[in-house]
C-alpha cells in the first residue's frame, strides 16, 4: 500500500474519439498519478462535472452536442465551474483557433498529438496555480482585448 503524500486529482477528459479517451486516460493514471473520468462529449461532459467536481478538464473542440467552445464558456459563465482549471485539447491548430480556445477560457490550448508526460505536467501546473493566477491571467486577456480610447 502507497503511504504517498501527494493529493489524489481527478482529472475529467472530454473527447469523442474512444481510441485517444483509452490512451490519455491510462498514460495520465500512470504518468500524473491522477484519477481519470472519460466523457465522450460535451453533454456527457457536463452532467459528469457536476456528479464528480473534478480538479481538472481536458476538452476537445469538435464534438457532437457541445462543441468544446460552448463547454468552455457554460463552465466559465457557472460559479460552481468558473474557477476549475481547463485546458483545450484539439486538432485545430491555426492561431485564430488558439485565441478562441483561450478567449472562452482555456488555461492552457494544446494541438494534438500532445505527449502524454507534457499534458501531465500541465494539469499538475494548472491545478497548482490556483484560481487567483487564473483570473489574473484571463483579466489580462481581456485588457488586451479592449480597445484604449485614452488617446
Amino acid at each position: 500500500m502507497s503511504t504517498s503524500s501527494k493529493p489524489t486529482y481527478t482529472v475529467l477528459l472530454v473527447d469523442d474519439n474512444q481510441d485517444l479517451l483509452r490512451a490519455l486516460s491510462f498514460a495520465l493514471e500512470e504518468l500524473g498519478g491522477f484519477h481519470v473520468v472519460c466523457a465522450n462529449d460535451g453533454i456527457e461532459g457536463l452532467e459528469i462535472f457536476y456528479d464528480i467536481h473534478p480538479d481538472c478538464v481536458v476538452i476537445d473542440v469538435k464534438m457532437p452536442g457541445l462543441t468544446g467552445y460552448q463547454l468552455m464558456r457554460a463552465f466559465r459563465g457557472d460559479s460552481i465551474s468558473m474557477e476549475t482549471p481547463l485546458i483545450m485539447l484539439t486538432a485545430l491548430a491555426q492561431d485564430k483557433d488558439q485565441f478562441a480556445g483561450m478567449a472562452v477560457g482555456a488555461d492552457i490550448y494544446f494541438t494534438k498529438p500532445v505527449k502524454p508526460q507534457v499534458l501531465a505536467e500541465a494539469i499538475h501546473k494548472v491545478i497548482a496555480e490556483g484560481s487567483q493566477e487564473r483570473m489574473r491571467r484571463y483579466q489580462e486577456l481581456v485588457d488586451n482585448l479592449t480597445p484604449d480610447f485614452s488617446n
